[in-house]
């Protein structure tokens, strides 16, 4: 397999200092392809290579490695989750994929630890996972509402513990912040009003965190300075522009999956053996089928 575009790390890799979500820009296209043509191109070409290393990560998986993928997607409400889960992981193979989304808690979910509901979606060996939200909501919703029952310096810690237990158990992190601006939201929500084939997804609720945009800015650049390591960097996708963020985190996937260099398991030992019990079998299938008819 060639190699695949670079993902724009230098771009998109979180800072080493404080994050301040301010300061980066939702629609740069500093990198990759500046129009949507292009944009859709490179990634109908990356979804085929993402097509060829998904096969050998599941295949790996099947032998007993226990390698796996886990694609988070977080960002505010309109900024695409729906959307790079469908264009970025909508053509691999649902044998090696698992979605999970993660809306306000169940009554059930809410008796359990907040990792609780986390623990249960993580991704088996040779798998590709992807979180539609996460168990940041966990510490962004509590702050920005004021709710004093919980103490967010404890769960960032729970949270970059239960990372690293991920990652030393096989777990590919990757952690995508989807940035959009207040402009863009606000088109997008009344879209959803405007077609009726987007009307569905309208929720009231969402206008009304939508008041709240700059304490969310602040849980954010408070969460993802707080939670983040080398084995669990942060990636930031300008998107505003679906087509551009479609195609960064598709080039990004594309290539941490390759560095991560998934490959075929060797054949069984006694393949000669294998195919003389593949062969005995006609005889059997044969004999039965025989003794069906004469029934």
């Amino acid at each position: 397999m060639s190699d695949v575009e670079p993902a724009p790390s230098a771009v998109f890799e979180a800072p080493s200092g404080d994050v301040d979500l301010n300061e980066l820009d939702p629609a740069a296209t500093p990198t990759g392809p500046h129009s949507k043509s292009s944009a859709r191109k490179r990634v109908i070409d990356l979804s085929e290579r993402l097509t060829a290393l998904q096969s050998r990560l599941l295949a790996q998986g099947k032998s007993g490695n226990p390698r796996r993928v886990l694609l988070i997607v977080q960002g505010m409400d309109t900024c695409g989750k729906d959307g790079v889960i469908k264009h970025v992981l909508g053509g691999l193979n649902p044998a090696g994929l698992h979605v999970a989304s993660f809306e306000r808690p169940t009554r059930q979910e809410m008796a359990h630890h907040f990792l609780w509901r986390i623990k249960r979606q993580v991704p088996a060996p040779g798998i590709i996972g992807a979180f539609n939200r996460s168990h940041y909501e966990d510490v962004l919703v509590p702050r920005v509402h004021g709710d004093s029952g919980y103490r967010l310096v404890p769960r960032f810690e729970e949270i970059n513990s239960f990372e690293r237990r991920l990652a030393d158990h096989g777990v590919l992190l990757i952690k995508c912040f989807l940035h959009i601006s207040p402009d863009v939201q606000e088109k997008r929500l009344l879209a959803r009003l405007d077609n009726p084939k987007k009307s569905w997804k309208y929720d009231p609720e969402d206008v009304t965190e939508r008041a709240h945009w700059h304490s969310y800015l602040a849980a954010y650049n408070a969460a993802l300075t707080a939670c983040r390591s080398p084995d669990a960097p942060w990636w930031f996708i300008p998107s505003n522009r679906k087509w551009y963020r479609n195609w960064a985190v598709a080039a990004l996937l594309t290539q941490r999956l390759q560095d991560l260099d998934p490959r075929y398991p060797p054949p069984p030992r006694d393949t000669q053996r294998e195919r003389k019990r593949i062969i005995a079998t006609r005889a059997d299938i044969r004999r039965d089928s025989a003794d069906r008819r004469t029934e």
